[in-house]
C-alpha cells in the first residue's frame, strides 16, 4: 500500500504527547513541529490516526508544496494545479487557511483566493464551477503558510477530532476533550489506581480517563470522517479498524467525578451514559469542601474555575481550600491542577514538583503536579523518596512583552506592503484595485466580527438575567429520563443531601465508597456501548 506524508495538528504544549501516541500507533518519520507532528504512513495509518489519536485536532494529507509571496501568486499556482485528481465539478468544497507570515495580512483573504483558483480552474475547462459549502463539504482543503512556504493539504478528519460524539450537553467553559486527554496522558496514568476529579463540570476528564484506562479508541462514538467521502475510501479496511477491540483492557479501579452544582452533575451523568461508561465512572453531587482522605491510592486531575465567571474573593477562597484539602486529606497521593492565574496557584500554598505550560483555549495556563507525601518531609527523604522537580518548558511560549510587540511588527509589515516602484501606470492601477479589494474584504470581516461580539454579549446578559431570576433549588430532573437515543435509564437516583455514599467520617473505606455494580449492570452498560457499533455505509 502506498505511503505518503501526513500532519497531525494539536494544541500548543501537547506536541510531545501526540508524537508518543503516533509512535505507539506505528507511524514512521515522526517529526515534532509547532502545534503539529508530521509523519508518514499508508491509508490504514490515516484511518487509525483519525480513529485512535486522543490529542490530535485533525489529520491533514499534504498534496502540494510551493512558495509564494502574495495572494495573487497563490492564485496563479493553484489555478494550474491538477484538481481533477482530487475532485470533480459536482463536488462541494471548503477552504481553511492558517498564515504565519509578514507577506500575507489576512488568512481569510488567502482562503478566498484559493477558492477562486479552484472555481476558475473548473469554469475554464467545463463551463461551470463546483459549489462552496461551509458545512459538511465533500472535500475540505487546508492551506498553511509560513513566511513564503505554502502547503496545500486535504483534511481527512472533517469536524475537529475533539468532537468525540459522546457529549450531550455542556456547562460554562467546558474543557476541550483533546486537552483533557493530553493532561491525563502527561501524568502517565493509565488506570493503575483510582481517578478523582473533584470539580468535574460536564464530566470530560472522568470520561477521557475511562477511555484511556480501558484503552478504548476516542473515535468509537463519532458518526463520520471527511475521508469517507473521498473517491478512494476503502469501507472494508475502515470497518476492520473500527471493529477491532483486541487492544481494549479490563479496568479494576474506579473513576469519580464530583461537582457542587446539580446542573453540572446531571449533565455529566448524561454524558457518561452516552459513552456507555456508567460501570467505570461515578458522578456525585459533592462539594470539594467535604473531601476526605480516600482509602485507596488515587490521583487527582482537575480543572478548577479560573475566575472568568467567579467573584475574585470566592476564587481565592476556593484555591485556598484546594491547598488545605490536598495537604490534610490527600496524603500519599499526587494531584495535577491546571489554572490560569499565578495568584490562584499562590493561594494553594504548596510547592509543585512539575510545571507544564499549556493553553486552555486562548488562555496561557500552567499545569502543575503536587506530590502529597504523608508524615514529615524528612521521613519522606529518609525513605529514599524524591520529589520530581522537572519543569517542562513550552518551546513556543513567548514572553508577554514580546507578544505585545506584535502590533508594531504588523505596522512595519503594512509599510513594507506599500509600493511605489511600479514600472507602468497599468501596473499601479492593477495593484490599487487589488489593494482596495483586500481592504474592503478586511473591513467586511471586521463588521461581521463586531456583530458577533455584540450578539455574544447580549446572549451573556440574557443568561445572567436568567440565573438571577432562577428560583431557589436550581435545576432538577425526574428520576428516570431517556438519554439521547431514547432509552430509559434508572441509574439517576435523587440525592438531595450528603447522606449518600462517601464523605462520612465513620466510614472505614473513607470518602469514596461505592456500591458494587454487579455483572448484570456491567453487561447492560457494555451493551449500551456496543450499540454504537456503526453499520457499514455504502460508498457514496
Amino acid at each position: 500500500m502506498e505511503t505518503f506524508e501526513m500532519i497531525a495538528k494539536t494544541f500548543q504544549g501537547l506536541e510531545e504527547v501526540l508524537a508518543k501516541e503516533l509512535t505507539e500507533l506505528g507511524a514512521n518519520d515522526i517529526q515534532i513541529g509547532r502545534r503539529m507532528v508530521s509523519f508518514t504512513g499508508d491509508k490504514a495509518m490515516m484511518y487509525k490516526a483519525n480513529f485512535s489519536l486522543r490529542t490530535a485536532i485533525r489529520i491533514l494529507k499534504p498534496i502540494l508544496h510551493f512558495k509564494a509571496t502574495d495572494a495573487d501568486e497563490i492564485y496563479e499556482k493553484l489555478k494550474n494545479f491538477g484538481w481533477d485528481s482530487y475532485m470533480n465539478v459536482n463536488n462541494s468544497f471548503a477552504v481553511d487557511a492558517v498564515v504565519y507570515s509578514e507577506e500575507f495580512r489576512h488568512s481569510k483573504f488567502v482562503a478566498y483566493r484559493v477558492k477562486d483558483a479552484i472555481a476558475d480552474y473548473f469554469r475554464e475547462r467545463e463551463g461551470k464551477r463546483p459549489s462552496v459549502q461551509v458545512t459538511s463539504p465533500d472535500l475540505l482543503f487546508h492551506i498553511h503558510i509560513a513566511q513564503d512556504d505554502c502547503t496545500l493539504a486535504l483534511d481527512s478528519s472533517g469536524e475537529s477530532l475533539h468532537k468525540r460524539g459522546y457529549r450531550q450537553e455542556t456547562v460554562g467553559a467546558p474543557l476541550n476533550e483533546i486537552l483533557a486527554a493530553g493532561m491525563i496522558l502527561m501524568t502517565g496514568w493509565k488506570g493503575e489506581c483510582d481517578f478523582i476529579d473533584p470539580m468535574c463540570g460536564s464530566g470530560t476528564l472522568p470520561i477521557e480517563a475511562a477511555l484511556i484506562a480501558r484503552n478504548m479508541a476516542p473515535g468509537l462514538f463519532r458518526k463520520e470522517y471527511a475521508f469517507e467521502k473521498w473517491d478512494d475510501f476503502n469501507q472494508e479496511l475502515f470497518d476492520e479498524i473500527y471493529n477491532d477491540d483486541s487492544a481494549e483492557r479490563e479496568f479494576t479501579h474506579h473513576i469519580y467525578g464530583y461537582d457542587k452544582e446539580w446542573k453540572a452533575v446531571n449533565i455529566a451523568k448524561a454524558n457518561v451514559r452516552a459513552a456507555g461508561l456508567t460501570k467505570d465512572v461515578e458522578i456525585e453531587h459533592r462539594a470539594f469542601e467535604d473531601f476526605e482522605q480516600p482509602a485507596e491510592k488515587a490521583i487527582i486531575i482537575t480543572n478548577p474555575p479560573y475566575g472568568e465567571r467567579l467573584n475574585p474573593d470566592d476564587l481565592m477562597e476556593l484555591y485556598q481550600t484546594i491547598g488545605s484539602k490536598l495537604k490534610h486529606s490527600f496524603q500519599g497521593n499526587e494531584a495535577w491542577i491546571i489554572s490560569y492565574k499565578e495568584e490562584c496557584f499562590n493561594k494553594i500554598g504548596l510547592k509543585p514538583s512539575v510545571i507544564v505550560p499549556l493553553f486552555n483555549g486562548a488562555l496561557p495556563c500552567e499545569y502543575r503536579k503536587y506530590e502529597m507525601f504523608s508524615g514529615k518531609f524528612s521521613d519522606f527523604r529518609e525513605g529514599g523518596e524524591k520529589l520530581d522537580k522537572t519543569e517542562r518548558p513550552m518551546k513556543e511560549r513567548r514572553p508577554l512583552r514580546q507578544r505585545q510587540g506584535f502590533a508594531e511588527k504588523r505596522d512595519d509589515a503594512d509599510k513594507k506592503y506599500e509600493r511605489d516602484d511600479f514600472e507602468s501606470k497599468e501596473e499601479r492601477i492593477e495593484y490599487e484595485k487589488l489593494r482596495n479589494r483586500h481592504d474592503n474584504f478586511v473591513h467586511e470581516q471586521e463588521i461581521i466580527a463586531r456583530k458577533e461580539r455584540a450578539a455574544r454579549k447580549q446572549e451573556e446578559e440574557q443568561t445572567r438575567s436568567f440565573r438571577r431570576e432562577r428560583p431557589e433549588g436550581g435545576f432538577r430532573r425526574d428520576n428516570k429520563r431517556s438519554d439521547f437515543r431514547g432509552r430509559e435509564s434508572g441509574r439517576d437516583e435523587k440525592r438531595g443531601d450528603f447522606k449518600g455514599r462517601g464523605f462520612r467520617k465513620d466510614d472505614k473505606r473513607g470518602g469514596f465508597k461505592r456500591k458494587d455494580a454487579g455483572d448484570k449492570r456491567f453487561k447492560k452498560n457494555m451493551g449500551e456501548r456496543k450499540s454504537f457499533a456503526r453499520k457499514s455505509k455504502p460508498k457514496s
